[in-house]
């Protein structure tokens, strides 16, 4: 059977996962905060402990029900206003769920088998990163590498907006992402605005054996130094006088011609 809780304080231990929401305090104890229906599933096929869900009262035998016998834990109600308090936004949203963080990846294991791999540096939307997670996994990228300084794919809104994506496609924080794909014998493209940059639908690019995406910060882009050491810089034909595209649209756009159309 299980057991419902009604929070009363904001002060319950148990629920303190919840109020870590925008912290690194998740990150430290090895947690994170899977919303909705599709995270969640996400979470456990990987094998993620759940260890209690946080949910309206009208969930719990609503659209909630299934999750709740499947995850088997102790699920946190109570009143709207004091859950609203608690989370700071309304639950009608979503439904929690506090799972334990799957193993780190190391930047050799995500490389292993892969051909087609997509580089975030700096990225720290957290839309952004779920968005191009997304993106990058439906559209043929064997793997993801972040920099240190990039949103956690593991943070909630990041975690939502990728579909659960970031629990599907393989990823590794690493440190000199360049480094390690060159050792690993990848070719590296930028996508960057420079004069010298070759066009996304590039030959030399499709017939690449082992490709990797450099994505940059929104606003900024990449790096100076991170441009000059990737083998080619690329960009996306533009139109109408606009230069550029939001990050996890040109990432989108640039997965599909580079990594979609392949022959699997």
């Amino acid at each position: 059977m299980t057991e419902i809780v009604e929070i009363l304080t904001l002060d319950d231990p148990a629920i303190a996962p919840y109020r870590q929401l925008t912290g690194r305090q998740l990150q430290g104890e090895r947690l994170f905060i899977a919303e909705s229906e599709n995270v969640i599933l996400a979470g456990l096929e990987a094998g993620c402990r759940p260890l209690s869900l946080l949910m309206e009262r009208r969930h719990i035998t609503g659209k909630g029900k299934a999750l709740v016998e499947k995850c088997g834990v102790p699920v946190y109600t109570g009143a709207d206003s004091l859950l609203e308090t608690l989370t700071g936004f309304r639950l009608s949203r979503g439904i929690l769920c506090a799972m334990e963080r799957p193993a780190a990846k190391t930047s050799q294991a995500v490389l292993a088998h892969a051909r087609r791999i997509v580089v975030l540096e700096n990225v720290v939307d957290g839309t952004n990163v779920g968005a191009l997670f997304r993106s990058a996994a439906a559209l043929g990228a064997d793997g993801i590498l972040l920099t240190p300084d990039c949103c956690d794919p593991l943070q909630r809104r990041a975690a939502r907006v990728s579909m659960g994506a970031v629990l599907r496609i393989p990823w590794a924080v690493c440190e000199s992402p360049l480094d390690a794909l060159k050792a690993a014998g990848f070719q590296t493209a930028a996508l960057a605005l420079r004069e010298n940059a070759i066009s996304i639908d590039a030959p030399c690019l499709k017939a690449a054996d082992k490709l990797a995406l450099f994505l940059g910060a929104e606003g900024d882009g990449l790096r100076q130094e991170t441009i000059d050491g990737c083998d080619d810089a690329v960009i996306i034909p533009m139109y109408h006088q606009v230069n550029s595209l939001n990050v996890a649209a040109a990432g989108a756009v640039a997965f599909w011609e580079l990594f979609g159309k392949r022959s699997m």
